[in-house]
């Protein structure tokens, strides 16, 4: 039996916020799908070079009340980067909480803006703990 990924799919309340949030981590929008007959929008997003692994972003145009306030029961989402700091300060100066810091210089958690939690993990080897993550605290949950 043979399988093959395909894509990972995030139901989300905003279209336009989710995919600035998806951009900020370096993922760029590689297929949209628009169906006027089942009133929503299909956004696939991928890292560059790397578009055979997308997350799908679906948009409900007459809205979504079954999207749960708190997405924890889907998991999340990994990426690895090539700087866990460079890239938690460039997603922190956007506004985006950075909710478990990359305190042993390996892991951080993020979330998205409906709730998905989004792991970053240092390419290779971990890199030396430093401030201002080392202290920082917890934000919530991931």
């Amino acid at each position: 039996m043979q399988i093959r990924y395909l894509h990972t799919m995030l139901r989300v309340l905003d279209l336009e916020r989710s995919i600035a949030f998806f951009a900020l981590l370096g993922l760029r929008e590689t297929r949209r799908i628009e169906s006027e007959a089942g009133r929503f929008t299909l956004v696939f997003m991928a890292p560059e070079g790397q578009e055979e692994c997308p997350v799908e972003l679906t948009y409900n145009w007459d809205g979504d009340t079954g999207l749960p306030s708190d997405s924890r029961h889907f998991g999340h989402l990994a990426y690895e980067v090539e700087d866990i700091y460079a890239t938690c300060a460039h997603l922190q100066a956007n506004g985006v909480t950075i909710n478990r810091p990359p305190r042993d210089g390996r892991m951080a958690f993020v979330r998205s803006p409906d709730n998905a939690s989004i792991e970053l993990l240092q390419q290779g080897a971990p890199r030396a703990p430093a401030e201002p993550w080392l202290s920082m605290p917890n934000t919530g949950h991931w």
